[in-house]
């Protein structure tokens, strides 16, 4: 079936890990993806869990890409990319501001091979600005946006997530902007530059931190696994060690919750028909929910919870998801065929589409393994090809 992006050519040239991530989206409901990586490998080949020297994490973020090497900062290779650019819809990267100007690879000069080009760059504080050449990663926008500000228990530091999370939700906001581009492109006939700032798309994130402050000069404060919109709202273990998470952030949830647990005079307090006000008797509510959980346990929780029509889950390992019947239902993790390492499961496209669904149609592939492939359509033959290889512009 063809994919809903089929005909989008994407130039993906970005690393670790909001660009590339993107890149993955787009090709999963079917832009032709063509991955540009240094001779030497996009660093995540190299990054975190390894099988035999194989990286898992580039076998998700390379999926359904076609990888070859290109050295971009030769002449031979600015004249490759050039080449490459002339037919394409889409360029994704993430060199500090300036480079792609100083190796004579800027938008004014690849508008000009091709107009209709959308370059969409990716950086950690944006292209302009004090902080623009600064080095930038996820942890930093986690850090700078208030994030880490209101993570972790009230008395504990600042706490970051454990994954790449401000990375993941700009990849997303950056698929979102090529498209944007690309439809913009349709009525107007011309490319242009997407600025995405990784600082950006998690402040957005954060809700109302910025207006409250603004309006009322108040901060949030860091309250662990509660909130300071309702109660109970924690996470709870339960007799065989499991925990599970529960939320009320409706009030007909909550009432269900406390009558679940034997409670159902607490509904009657003035204060518990506000979510705020619920809060703030947070210790009483998670006593009460706490305790009735602690008896029991997990899948008993999770079945009187569900048959009380409240709001529950259990807290998961990926262990866990690889097993869960829901999951199982969407399809969520699927199983793909890789050449290095034979049947491999991963997470499955984002969302489903009833006439062009997306697929994966592969894992990443090894370092340069589309070279030849993808630069003979461009009239490289093979005395041409080892003439780049015994430069160093290509492996």
């Amino acid at each position: 079936m063809t994919g809903a992006l089929s005909g989008i050519r994407v130039l993906d040239t970005a690393t670790l890990f909001a660009g590339p991530l993107a890149a993955t989206l787009l090709g999963d409901y079917g832009a032709e993806v063509i991955k540009i990586e240094h001779p030497n490998g996009d660093p995540v080949r190299s990054h975190g869990a390894q099988r035999d020297g194989v990286g898992l994490w580039w076998k998700i973020l390379g999926r359904g890409k076609k990888a070859i090497t290109l050295y971009l900062g030769s002449p031979e290779g600015q004249e490759v990319f050039r080449k490459l650019v002339a037919d394409a819809d889409v360029v994704v990267e993430n060199f500090r501001p300036g480079t792609l100007e100083r190796w004579g690879l800027g938008y004014d000069e690849l508008s000009k091979i091709n107009p209709g080009l959308v370059l969409t760059r990716v950086t950690g504080f944006g292209q302009v600005g004090p902080y623009a050449k600064r080095p930038g990663f996820g942890t930093l926008a986690e850090a700078m946006s208030g994030f880490a500000a209101i993570t972790g228990e009230p008395d504990g530091p600042p706490t970051l997530p454990p994954f790449g999370l401000a990375d993941g939700i700009a990849a997303l906001t950056t698929a979102f902007a090529v498209m944007t581009a690309l439809r913009a492109r349709e009525q107007t006939g011309r490319g242009q530059v997407v600025d995405l700032a990784i600082i950006e798309p998690i402040l957005t994130l954060l809700g109302p931190q910025i207006i409250a402050y603004d309006q009322l000069g108040t901060l949030q404060p860091r309250t662990g696994n509660r909130s300071t919109n309702n109660a109970p709202r924690n996470t709870y273990r339960t007799r065989d060690g499991s925990w599970v998470a529960i939320s009320t952030s409706a009030q007909s949830i909550a009432e269900r919750v406390m009558r679940l647990v034997g409670r159902p005079e607490l509904v009657d307090e003035p204060w518990f028909a506000s979510g705020a006000e619920r809060a703030k008797h947070a210790d009483e509510l998670d006593e009460a929910v706490g305790s009735w959980i602690a008896e029991r346990d997990r899948d008993d929780v999770v079945k009187a919870f569900e048959e009380a029509q409240a709001a529950v889950a259990p807290i998961y390992t990926a262990a866990d998801v690889m097993t869960d019947p829901q999951f199982a239902a969407l399809g969520s993790i699927t199983t793909v065929d890789d050449a290095e390492l034979g049947p491999v499961k991963m997470q499955n496209v984002l969302f489903r589409l009833s006439e062009t669904p997306g697929s994966i149609t592969s894992a990443g592939a090894p370092l340069g393994a589309h070279t030849a492939e993808v630069l003979g359509r461009y009239g490289f033959g093979e005395p041409e090809l080892a003439r780049l290889r015994e430069k160093g512009v290509i492996k």
